[in-house]
């Protein structure tokens, strides 16, 4: 089932993931975003507005000409409250739910730029190991994703991503996932949001490995 070895994560890949998110939301832009995101301690638009600054920060990383190697980019973030999201890039709540969205899509496509324009050879800082720009792409989907799948539960819209995103985006950052098994499930189980036959659910923390695969 796993042929992403020969199918790298792509800027395309940024694009598709968000755009799908972005319609997904859309068929919800009229409800009250205000409200429990599935399990998470977030609400909706305060978990949107996550997964826009998450495209954003992962950006930044790979924008200056010498990425730094041990430290993020030194913008400012800040908590609207304790356990919230730490973020750089909040929306305009006068803006509606539609201004999220829109701020959503533009973060995506400044991830997507750089990682279209990167040199193969770029490395940048991420808590989880030095990351290429690839790196920085399947990360980028899994927040996006990864975050839909919260924000669905909340608001009760559909949302399954392609299965063969969802196998690249394992293939880079998840090496010990197995490979025989649907991919959007593993990828929730590799998160732990879900379960898969024959595997032991994953509790507590969760990791993937930033680092270019060898």
């Amino acid at each position: 089932m796993n042929n992403a070895a020969s199918q790298p994560v792509t800027a395309h890949d940024v694009t598709l993931s968000v755009a799908l998110a972005a319609d997904a939301l859309l068929t919800a832009v009229d409800q009250d975003w205000h409200v429990p995101a599935g399990t998470l301690g977030w609400d909706c638009w305060e978990t949107v507005e996550h997964m826009a600054d998450d495209l954003f920060a992962y950006a930044a990383q790979l924008g200056p000409r010498k990425p730094p190697q041990d430290r993020h980019v030194p913008f400012a973030w800040q908590r609207k409250f304790e356990g919230g999201p730490a973020v750089t890039t909040f929306a305009d709540p006068e803006a509606g739910n539609a201004g999220l969205i829109e701020m959503f899509e533009a973060c995506g496509a400044f991830l997507a730029a750089l990682v279209a324009t990167s040199p193969p050879e770029t490395r940048a800082h991420h808590a989880m190991g030095l990351a290429d720009a690839e790196g920085f792409a399947a990360m980028g989907i899994v927040e996006v994703v990864v975050h839909m799948h919260d924000v669905a539960a909340g608001l009760d819209i559909a949302w399954t991503p392609p299965e063969d995103l969802c196998d690249r985006v394992l293939h880079r950052l998840f090496p010990e996932a197995p490979t025989d098994t649907a991919r959007w499930p593993t990828l929730l189980w590799a998160t732990g949001r879900g379960d898969i036959p024959g595997h032991a659910r994953i509790t507590g923390r969760w990791r993937w490995y930033a680092a270019p695969r060898e």
